[in-house]
């Protein structure tokens, strides 16, 4: 028979040294690699890691008796360093925040004759902000809280399982592989709030209570991006407008019974000439018009002088004159309707249509 009674802790200072070692060995390879883009995601991702956990002595009181050992007494139980998997689903905000449900499997064994074994399911929300370093690194600080669910196996002849509330703090550093690919290295201090075993049948019995159970855990994992489009192609600029195009008719005005062009109908004539030029028009259409006052003869005959001299302005302008047609109306198209005899300026028109 075996009796553990207050046994002197085992130091695991050479396994935490070698961890430690290693941990800054592999935070200085990723802090000296290359550049790339940026590590941060956008959105929804998963994550897988791999790696190695250790538990601190932890102080133990109880009874158990497997029928070959039989342990009672108060004392540290001191467990060997062992492995941890875990994975992890979480959304990353654009303002460097991310939120995630993490789920973990961790193994230790004790060297307490190697039949004590520690296996424990975990699963946490954490809190997580990244500090971009580089423009390929990011520093990741956080904090989790959950629930740990322990099972304790003596002997292969009595286990137990015991869930409990958990905590812990995390910090880590990732690089970007790729767009949607991260490496990551974490470390995870876990605390387990009080475990307790208590052992009945399977060959033995029993019962164990722990105090805090302070577990250290170090990781190397890949961090894929589930929403990662490729970079948005810049929206070609919209066409320019269409230039607008001249307008195709053009009215200039005349006194009362003259036809001699003004200063303001040489203006106008001269649009209608740049345009007629510019455009290509295949002909310039004249219509002289007067107001009712006076015979329709004189009507019509003004009209036509009316037309005439828009025309002869046209040619002077470089308008070929055989591009041009001009006749007249006399009163018989009148803008503003009025009974005979009125003096209505704006019937003292000639109309030029470019076609």
């Amino acid at each position: 028979m075996h009796r553990w009674e207050a046994r002197p802790t085992i130091s695991l200072m050479g396994d935490t040294m070698n961890t430690k070692a290693l941990l800054l060995g592999a935070v200085a390879s990723i802090a000296f690699a290359s550049s790339a883009n940026a590590a941060h995601f956008k959105g929804w991702y998963v994550g897988l890691e791999a790696g190695a956990n250790w538990i601190d002595d932890v102080d133990a009181v109880g009874t158990v008796d497997t029928g070959s050992f039989t342990f009672s007494g108060t004392g540290a139980v001191p467990l060997e360093s062992g492995w941890a998997a875990l994975a992890t689903v979480g959304f990353a905000f654009d303002d460097h925040w991310r939120l995630e449900l993490e789920g973990g499997y961790r193994s230790n064994e004790t060297d307490f004759y190697n039949i004590i074994e520690v296996t424990e399911w975990s699963v946490m929300a954490n809190a997580l902000y990244d500090i971009n370093l580089s423009p390929n690194l990011d520093l990741t600080l956080g904090a989790g809280v959950g629930y740990d669910l322990a099972t304790l196996d003596i002997g292969g002849v009595i286990d137990d399982d015991d869930g409990n509330l958990a905590y812990q703090g995390i910090a880590g550093l990732s690089y970007v592989i790729n767009k949607r690919l991260d490496l990551t290295l974490t470390y995870r201090y876990l605390n387990v709030q009080e475990p307790s075993f208590t052992f009945v049948g399977g060959g033995g019995s029993g019962t164990l209570a722990f105090d805090d159970v302070t577990k250290h855990t170090v990781t190397i994992g890949l961090r894929y991006d589930l929403t990662a489009d490729e970079e948005p192609v810049a929206a070609a600029p919209p066409p320019p407008p269409p230039p607008v195009a001249p307008p195709k008719s053009y009215v200039i005005f005349f006194g009362f019974g003259k036809c001699n062009i003004t200063a303001e109908a040489d203006a106008v004539l001269g649009e209608a000439a740049a345009a007629a030029k510019s455009g290509g028009s295949a002909s310039v259409k004249i219509v002289g018009h007067t107001d009712s006052v006076g015979s329709a003869a004189a009507n019509q005959k003004l009209s036509e002088c009316r037309a005439d001299a828009a025309k002869s302005n046209l040619v002077g302008k470089g308008v070929a004159e055989g591009a041009i047609s001009a006749s007249g109306k006399g009163e018989g198209e009148l803008i503003v309707q009025t009974g005979d005899g009125v003096k209505e300026p704006q019937n003292r028109r000639a109309t030029v249509d470019l076609q």
